[in-house]
């Protein structure tokens, strides 16, 4: 959280020798910071330069995020970028909102703007409020940077004390993260999931973003629960309320491609087939491996594996699929033997069920050769064996 304190040396930022400071930093190398701040100091006060090459470095961090058209034009907190949503994930969310016919938004712990921008640019008018003065100050300058003022009103406040009554939806993004990083407990989020519910339920539709690994038995009967991956990585969930309640689905980016659970019962075990799928981070969050394999026709290789093992090769968004050559017992010896016949030097480990680590797997075979396979570490019907295959 940043201190009232911190604001004095933001502020300079923002004046015209900030601005085109931050601008001449554009593409600086942070292994060159001592050289750069010296020189830069003969020229500005010591503050603006410390606060300009702290920024520089966020900014680089921030492009992952955010794109370098709009990290560049904007402002971050070390915490902002970290806990922001990547921007691809927040475009999908506003474009919902605006679907459901939603024109404005309280977006509760809005952070540094991230979504209150993605909203904006929605054409959607968002209150934006967060009760830290420097994240406040910083997402109103995002606002003004990327010319979305007319559309963004900041508030410095406690969200508890926010009067949400006039307005279509609300958005709340609890803080997940304490003094020992990442928090589990949703009730330990601040505020609460409890309040957070609570709040939804006031407004005719609203979005929650929860931790992926939020239980399903903890998501509330009347809200819709979203699983998100962009890029094969899962990012977060969604509860949403006023759309479609007790669904659960997994949307995946870029797409985005949505599949909706059916509740349909567990796959069953079969031997391993020609082809393994592995299911989307999202997918299998969601509890929708069932879906994937029966679009697959396909089947589990352990009843408690995320695997789909299947005869006959189906493309599907919601999996990757690989090409299985060979099927062995756990054994590193084996496993280093095959490898040096087929001279592997590229390999790629993946592991679900095993308790060897990727790295320790790599050090102890010395992959060598010009070739390429992909090792899966895992259990076939309660045996550990390795699958050895390449991806179709």
């Amino acid at each position: 959280m940043g201190r009232v304190t911190d604001l004095v040396p933001f502020s300079t930022l923002l004046t015209d020798e900030g601005q085109a400071l931050l601008a001449a930093l554009r593409d600086y190398d942070p292994a060159q910071e001592l050289a750069v701040a010296s020189r830069l100091r003969r020229e500005h006060p010591v503050g603006l330069v410390t606060a300009a090459l702290t920024q520089a470095r966020l900014r680089q961090r921030a492009v992952a995020k955010f794109g370098a058209a709009d990290a560049q034009r904007m402002f971050f907190t070390p915490n902002g970028v970290e806990q922001a949503t990547r921007s691809s994930v927040a475009t999908y969310r506003a474009g919902r909102f605006a679907a459901l016919g939603v024109r404005s938004v309280a977006d509760l712990c809005s952070g540094i703007g991230g979504d209150a921008i993605a909203l904006a640019r929605a054409g959607i008018s968002v209150l934006a409020v967060d009760r830290d003065p420097l994240t406040a100050e910083v997402a109103r300058a995002n606002a003004e940077a990327l010319g979305l003022a007319e559309l963004i009103e900041v508030r410095c406040a406690d969200v508890t004390e926010i009067d949400t009554g006039g307005y279509d939806a609300v958005f709340v993004d609890p803080a997940r993260r304490g003094g020992r990083g990442r928090i589990f407990d949703p009730e330990a989020y601040s505020p609460p999931l409890s309040w957070a519910i609570g709040a939804a339920r006031t407004r005719p539709h609203a979005a929650l973003k929860i931790a992926p690994g939020i239980p399903h038995e903890a998501v509330p009967d009347d809200a819709e629960a979203e699983w998100i991956s962009d890029g094969g990585d899962v990012k977060e969930a969604v509860l949403w309320f006023g759309t479609r309640p007790g669904t659960v689905g997994a949307t995946l980016l870029p797409g985005p491609r949505s599949l909706t659970g059916r509740g349909l019962p567990d796959p069953e075990v079969r031997k391993v087939g020609r082809f393994l799928y592995e299911p989307d981070g999202a997918v299998i969050r969601a509890h929708l491996v069932a879906e994937v394999a029966e679009e697959l026709d396909g089947g589990l290789i352990d009843e408690t594996i995320a695997y789909i093992t299947a005869d006959e090769l189906r493309p599907t968004p919601y999996a990757t699929a690989y090409e299985i050559t060979d099927e062995l017992p756990f054994g590193l010896k084996k496993l280093k033997a095959l490898l040096r016949e087929r001279e592997v030097g590229n390999l790629t480990v993946k592991k679900r069920g095993s308790a060897i680590e990727p790295e320790e797997l790599r050090r102890k075979v010395k992959p060598k050769g010009p070739n390429a396979a992909t090792v899966f570490l895992t259990r076939v019907a309660g045996a550990p064996t390795m699958l050895i295959g390449r991806p179709v």
